[in-house]
């Protein structure tokens, strides 16, 4: 029989290379770069397949409840969701999933992936994690190598023993890794035919990580072992302790086990890939027409050529005319307009709008929640509009605010609120008012979504001026708890 191969999903991260679409509080993953599924639910999706498991993730704490949605959205089920309190890059990571994997099933069969990347061509790379078991059960530790089409340096590489004919998959020692080369080695490798791109994806069996890691790195070992005993339960989470967490040092797993090891194999990977690093990666996986343009959403491109227009606004119109490589992205709250070529750059709008304490830096203009989602129409002095929505069967914490008071008009489905000691039912096309300090909850006792409109009046409006009471998902005080 077959040996189950347990699919881990990382889905920490806060990459800002895709800004203003990705950032630090709704990365790429969960967005639909690529096809109406998040990257995130493609990647899980890409192993619901005979001889795989579900997945076990491992997300921060902000992104708990939208794993659990996107997943719950897509039928999927994981065996577990680890919490990390903040990151700390793969390596702590990957060895956390090991270690509770190899307490339900010792020497268990795991890959690693990423969940922000592309692939497309789904049948294919499964037989190619299936043609890396053998070496993967006989203690290898697997790596992925994808045929390269171009001379790549926003990506680490891989040196294989021998060429690889057609790029099939057929196991081989990893000679090394190389790091991201400049333009003038990355061609050269490109043209040699023994080089690959580095995937960051994985395939070992918990006994030989654990192993390299007790080699290797037995601080890391000993570290997330302490945080992983001293983990709690919540509402169906696993949260790593904090403070022992906190002490990991941050470092990826190539650095702290792979390029020490020698018992290393590498798998070469002939279709399509991405990891959609930039908006240049966007632009090209997204099938660009005999112009080479790409629109998407409410853009519409005049006489452009090599150029991606995207607008994320339904009610926002992008228009573009007589472009020539240009990258345009239009969000409710923020524009950015590069060359294609200067759109890795973008982390320096980032930066700049961070030391402007800008909230577009790094807070969606949509802010999800346990209950649902929430986004502001409207900022003014003193007053703030919000559209709201809240899933069937789902509540807001009972809370009070000392700055603000709220006023609530229904305009879809019914909403249960307590405002004090009054309950009542609110339907469509009703309101209430929710004074200055009062104790106050609303709650979607119907079977659709409800969505009401919220508008806010007082001296500070800050997502902090928050007092919770109650909370069926165990947040604390402040914004998100």
């Amino acid at each position: 029989m077959t040996q189950t191969i347990h699919p881990v999903l990382l889905c920490g991260g806060s990459g800002t290379r895709l800004w203003p679409l990705s950032r630090k509080s709704f990365p790429k993953q969960f967005s639909a770069l690529s096809g109406d599924e998040s990257l995130f639910q493609a990647s899980a999706r890409r192993f619901v397949a005979p001889g795989f498991s579900a997945p076990l993730v491992v997300s921060g704490s902000d992104f708990r409840f939208i794993v659990k949605d996107q997943l719950d959205a897509i039928k999927v089920t994981p065996i577990a969701t680890l919490i990390e309190p903040q990151g700390r890059n793969t390596a702590p990571a990957v060895l956390a999933a090991a270690l509770v994997l190899d307490q339900g099933e010792p020497g268990a069969l795991m890959i690693v992936a990423p969940s922000d990347h592309v692939i497309p061509q789904e049948a294919q790379f499964r037989a190619a994690v299936l043609a890396a078991v053998p070496s993967a059960l006989a203690g290898q530790l697997v790596t992925f190598g994808i045929r390269p089409d171009r001379a790549e340096t926003g990506y680490g590489w891989l040196e294989l023993s021998q060429e690889a004919p057609g790029f099939a998959p057929v196991p081989q020692p990893l000679k090394q890794f190389v790091e991201k080369p400049d333009a003038a080695t990355a061609a050269t490798m490109l043209a040699d035919g023994r080089y690959a791109w580095n995937a960051g994806i994985f395939l070992f069996t918990t006994t030989t990580l654990i192993a390299a890691f007790a080699e290797f790195a037995p601080n890391i070992l000993e570290g997330v072992r302490a945080s992983l005993a001293a983990g709690t339960l919540d509402l169906g989470f696993t949260r790593l302790a904090p403070a022992e967490w906190a002490a990991l040092p941050d470092i990826s797993i190539d650095y702290a086990v792979m390029e020490k090891a020698n018992n290393l194999t590498v798998v070469p990977y002939s279709g399509v890939w991405s990891d959609l690093g930039g908006w240049e990666a966007v632009w090209r996986e997204s099938g660009p027409d005999a112009s080479g343009v790409v629109t998407h959403g409410n853009a519409i491109a005049i006489d452009c050529k090599d150029t991606l227009l995207r607008s994320e606004a339904d009610s926002l119109r992008l228009v573009g005319i007589g472009l020539d490589n240009i990258v345009a992205v239009a969000m409710p709250d923020a524009v950015l307009i590069t060359t294609k070529d200067r759109a890795q750059d973008v982390k320096l709008a980032v930066n700049r709008l961070k030391a402007e304490k800008a909230p577009q830096a790094e807070t969606f203009p949509k802010d999800h929640r346990p209950w649902g989602w929430f986004e502001s129409l409207v900022i003014g002095n003193r007053f703030q509009v919000k559209r709201i929505v809240v899933h069937p069967g789902a509540a807001l914490s009972l809370q009070s605010h000392h700055h603000r008071a709220e006023h609530w008009i229904v305009v879809e489905g019914t909403a249960k609120v307590t405002v004090d000691k009054d309950v009542r039912l609110i339907t469509e096309n009703q309101s209430v008012y929710i004074p200055l300090g009062a104790v106050h909850r609303m709650e979607n006792p119907g079977k659709v979504n409800m969505v009401l409109i919220e508008v806010q009046t007082g001296i500070y409006l800050g997502e902090d001026d928050i007092v919770r009471y109650e909370d069926v998902y165990a947040r604390g005080a402040g914004a998100k708890g």
